[in-house]
């Protein structure tokens, strides 16, 4: 079947996180900005899928409609793997790492969507899964930069069911406040400090985090390709999450053979979209290290990580960030209860966005990409 035509669009919906708002990219971050991609055949069947995007989001809707969308148009909607490597191969001389791999990863989950959607089959058992209903997860806080409220928002989320809470603060301060606050509920507690550190000042501070027993230190170094760097904070005794940032497959390779990680963290709407999760995973599972995929967003990409986690993670853990949202067009999916999230249990990701929620939050203009008629 065909691929007729490729839309994009923007939801823009505002959010509460439990404080002043964090900074992204020199930035407020005030809004859940989702990158949405819709895919359409020619015999009418439509798919979505979102791209990577934050701060970042009109870099890659730019990547997407004035190149990657163009290559797409016009292809076998099903022959999923030959169109990725030939896109991602005309693309490379423009980054074999971010807006344009953003972009089309966004396409390829909407191809998974339709692949499940034309079989009749939710994606997780497409992905071979066992038909998990749902997942336990982990609260995501963003950056307070205050170990008050750092504490706070902690005790928060274990008290909304949570028991695992990833912090986004680099002083040992907040860390002990927040692994306090756990304590009485047993959660633990990670810390992601988005490669803030030299690699001698990430050792000195991985030992202070030993002694609060940390699930795992997330990206310690800057910046994130020394893997060889990574590998030195690791050997001070704390387990090392990464991988959000590396360039697909052999991104994860390098980690791996540098010794450099304890927790493979590949990102479906940033690493080339489905495809590639597979890969990365398979290449983990051959080498013992642990997935936990990255997944700080509320469109397809974290729907299809649900399907991923479901059908290929032993033991899922699925990242959900900590804030309030009025409303979203793939409710009630994104929203996270008693720290567990279900899994859709529909054809394809199993569920479309509700078209009156996309219209209230829509910023811009729905751009549409037409392959040319004969």
């Amino acid at each position: 079947m065909t691929i007729v035509a490729i839309e994009s669009s923007i939801v823009s919906i505002p959010f509460d996180m439990g404080g002043p708002p964090a900074s992204f990219a020199g930035r407020p971050w005030t809004h859940l900005d989702i990158l949405l991609v819709r895919v359409e055949t020619h015999d009418g069947l439509v798919g979505w899928g979102e791209a990577f995007g934050h701060a970042g989001i009109d870099a890659t809707r730019a990547a997407l409609d004035a190149i990657v969308a163009p290559l797409v148009v016009g292809q076998d909607e099903g022959d999923i793997r030959d169109l990725s490597r030939r896109v991602l191969h005309a693309t490379h001389l423009l980054g074999r790492n971010g807006a344009f791999v953003y972009a089309f990863s966004g396409i390829e989950i909407a191809l998974w969507d339709i692949l499940g959607k034309r079989a009749g089959q939710p994606l997780a058992r497409l992905l071979g899964g066992s038909g998990r209903r749902d997942l336990g997860a982990y609260a995501s806080l963003l950056a307070y930069n205050d170990a008050g409220l750092a504490a706070r928002n902690t005790r928060a989320a274990c008290e909304a069911g949570y028991r695992h809470i990833k912090l986004h603060e680099v002083t040992d301060a907040a860390v002990a406040a927040s692994v306090e606050a756990a304590a009485p509920f047993g959660a633990r507690v990670m810390a992601d400090v988005n490669c803030a550190w030299s690699v001698p000042v990430a050792c000195a501070m991985a030992d202070t985090f030993v002694p609060h027993d940390l699930l795992w230190l997330e990206e310690p170094v800057w910046p994130p390709e020394d893997v060889h760097g990574l590998a030195r904070v690791r050997e001070h005794g704390i387990p090392i999450a990464a991988g959000e940032n590396v360039a697909g497959l052999f991104g994860f390779k390098a980690l791996i053979e540098a010794g450099a990680i304890d927790i493979a963290q590949p990102s479906v709407t940033k690493v080339g979209g489905v495809g590639e999760m597979m890969r990365v995973i398979a290449l983990c599972d051959a080498h013992g290290i642990q997935v936990a995929p990255h997944s700080p967003y509320f469109g397809p990409g974290f729907v299809a990580t649900l399907h991923i986690a479901a059908a290929l993670v032993e033991e899922p853990l699925v990242e959900v960030l900590w804030l309030t949202m009025p409303e979203n067009p793939f409710d009630p999916w994104v929203r996270c209860e008693n720290g567990r999230v279900r899994v859709p249990d529909g054809p394809g990701l199993g569920c479309d966005p509700d078209p009156a929620i996309v219209a209230r939050h829509l910023r811009g203009d729905v751009v549409r990409t037409e392959a040319p008629r004969p």
